[in-house]
């Protein structure tokens, strides 16, 4: 395994040319999920001190970018993945050292609504629930539940309970219109036991490690989603090309779609809405990876952060629209890398922190009128 992150890149063509298989399977295959354990990619983010390779934040992001325009549903799942040590931090330090003392390559996943209950007893809390959205379930070595905690003594709370998966049961719900391949099953707990130890603060905690990689894990969590939007769809905008050198021609057309001056248009419009969502992906990492190195990483800084995600997704799924448009009668067939592309992306519009609502908080906030966000 390479600090260079070959290995990583060197899985692209496999994972693109399974692409239909991991969407049929609806989660990551075995055999995949172990190359890509060996590779590196669940021990990105993961401090060096660990065994992890630790790399910046802006490398992740291109990382994940790339995996995503080689498959959707893989950018999406390994974005999860390799974000676990970001959200283990939240965790004691003692809880985190044990859940890595074997090994650098811990995958977590879970959901971040509070959709169970809690009740506080000795030692720790008894928790039931019903979660949906966890991506990458059946793969993951521990997952978290995030509970409403309900006190005798003053306002409800909010804490995620953290248990192998072992305990959880996984329900098969993940039938979807896109990113069929995440495998994002709902998963359960009956009146179980949790120690105080294997809970944390997902919204309000205080990492446990220090560093740049653990000073905001939901901001950058905020920001790899808009990578896997860039990467969906240079992937349309890429296989919209490839479609266009095999000589097609659509039925009543005077010439090749290749040839085709709207055509033409339609593809020279896309490519420059993808590359202005990552310039603006990009401009704002920067930004971010400088805040936190000066120290300037302000509870405001949320409201342009999730500004920024939301319109890089809104423009990428503008792109794909039109790839796929432009792609003819050949698009809707399920053979089509294009109508994947064009699930995938307006799957991925759908995640909450992309809603239409954050251009609100961010034009509020211009306004000197900051609105709170809700969790």
């Amino acid at each position: 395994m390479s600090d260079d992150l070959s290995a990583i890149r060197a899985l692209y063509p496999a994972i693109r040319e399974r692409a239909a298989e991991i969407e049929q399977a609806r989660r990551l295959p075995g055999d995949l999920v172990v190359a890509l354990r060996e590779a590196g990619i669940f021990r990105l983010l993961a401090p060096r001190a660990y065994g992890g390779l630790e790399v910046d934040y802006a490398t992740s992001a291109t990382l994940l970018r790339e995996l995503a325009r080689a498959d959707g549903s893989v950018g999406w799942t390994l974005m999860i993945g390799c974000e676990t040590p970001q959200i283990l931090a939240l965790l004691p330090k003692t809880t985190f050292d044990d859940l890595y003392a074997k090994g650098p390559d811990v995958i977590v996943g879970g959901a971040f609504a509070p959709k169970g209950v809690a009740t506080p007893v000795d030692g720790g809390y008894r928790a039931s629930g019903q979660w949906g959205f966890a991506s990458g379930c059946e793969h993951a070595d521990v997952l978290f539940g995030n509970c409403v905690v309900e006190a005798e003594d003053g306002p409800p709370t909010v804490r995620c309970m953290l248990l192998p998966r072992e305990a959880w049961t996984i329900l098969d719900t993940w039938h979807t219109a896109g990113l069929r391949g995440t495998g994002s099953h709902d998963i359960a707990i009956d009146d179980h036991f949790i120690p105080a130890e294997q809970t944390f603060d997902l919204f309000g905690g205080t990492p446990c490690l220090p560093g740049p990689l653990f000073a905001a894990p939901l901001l950058q969590f905020a920001l790899h989603i808009g990578a896997v939007a860039v990467g969906i769809a240079e992937g349309a905008v890429e296989e919209l090309t490839e479609l266009a050198t095999t000589g097609k021609k659509r039925l009543y057309a005077r010439t090749s779609m290749s040839d085709g001056e709207l055509f033409q248009h339609r593809l020279g419009h896309a490519e420059a809405d993808v590359q202005a969502a990552r310039a603006l992906l990009e401009m704002r990492i920067d930004d971010y990876t400088r805040r936190v190195a000066e120290g300037r990483l302000a509870p405001d800084y949320q409201a342009p952060v999730l500004q920024t995600e939301a319109w890089v997704v809104e423009t990428c799924a503008r792109a794909v629209d039109t790839c796929h448009r432009a792609g003819g009668g050949s698009a809707v067939y399920e053979s089509s890398p294009l109508q994947r592309r064009l699930r995938d992306i307006h799957t991925l519009t759908q995640h909450a922190s992309a809603q239409e609502g954050v251009f609100a908080n961010a034009g509020a906030q211009r306004l000197g009128d900051p609105v709170a966000l809700g969790f």
